[in-house]
């Protein structure tokens, strides 16, 4: 979330994981929506830390189901104090320590105890976890790579959706690999293709980048607490995705 002020420059308004710390234990419908908004956005990264660290694939299910339904309840919120300014950070650091505490517990009970789980696909999950690589990554670089990975795939999303909403799909669809540059030495092709000067598919590439910039900020903004953090965490996330 941002908004601009009169000189125009963008200033960040309470984010989603603001909200989450503002309310606490206190269930409040703006923070309730937001934590859940970023569970069902950055499941996966923790549920392959799982999956990596506990080798059962049912006992990581089982206990990826528990955590996140605890922690939509509010009942994990104010432990793991480690990073708290980051949900990145506070989920997996909380993670572990329910792994420590509860694994054991969680594990006798039924999934979720009774409260309301979140929709976890872990069939699309596990199909993904299949295509991970064999070496011999930890637990911890492989949630940080997914981390990384699934915030730029929800940068992604919003850019098409914008793209959509404009009635621009097409052209998103044969851009959007300018993002890694893939397109560049294609101008010409694509503006034959789009019925658009080479020049004029330049320019809409140049802008795709930019917007693509403004939402990364915008999508890592919801994932800290204080707006000075996020230029510190965008550099984590490209150091994750080093080989």
């Amino acid at each position: 979330m941002e908004k601009l002020n009169n000189g125009g420059q963008a200033e960040f308004a309470s984010t989603h994981w603001s909200l989450v710390l503002a309310a606490g234990r206190r269930s409040l419908p703006a923070s309730d929506q937001a934590l859940a908004a970023l569970c069902s956005a950055y499941w996966y990264p923790l549920y392959a830390y799982a999956r990596r660290r506990l080798g059962d694939v049912h006992v990581a299910q089982d206990l990826a189901q528990e955590f996140f339904a605890r922690l939509l309840e509010k009942n994990i919120l104010a432990s793991a104090q480690q990073e708290r300014g980051r949900f990145r950070g506070f989920l997996i650091t909380a993670f572990k320590n329910f792994l420590a505490n509860e694994g054991d517990k969680a594990r006798a009970q039924k999934r979720g105890g009774g409260m309301v789980p979140l929709p976890l696909d872990f069939r699309a999950g596990d199909a993904r976890y299949d295509l991970e690589p064999s070496h011999a990554w930890t637990p911890e670089r492989l949630f940080e790579r997914q981390w990384a990975l699934a915030l730029l795939e929800q940068v992604l999303i919003a850019l098409r959706a914008e793209f959509i909403a404009d009635g621009k799909e097409p052209l998103f669809e044969r851009l959007k690999g300018s993002l890694t540059g893939e397109a560049a030495a294609a101008y010409a092709e694509l503006a034959r293709e789009l019925d658009m000067s080479e020049g004029a598919v330049k320019v809409a590439a140049h802008r795709l980048r930019k917007r693509y910039r403004e939402l990364l900020r915008r999508e890592v903004a919801q994932t800290v607490a204080d707006p000075e953090e996020v230029d510190d965490e965008i550099r984590r996330l490209f150091e994750a995705l080093a080989p």
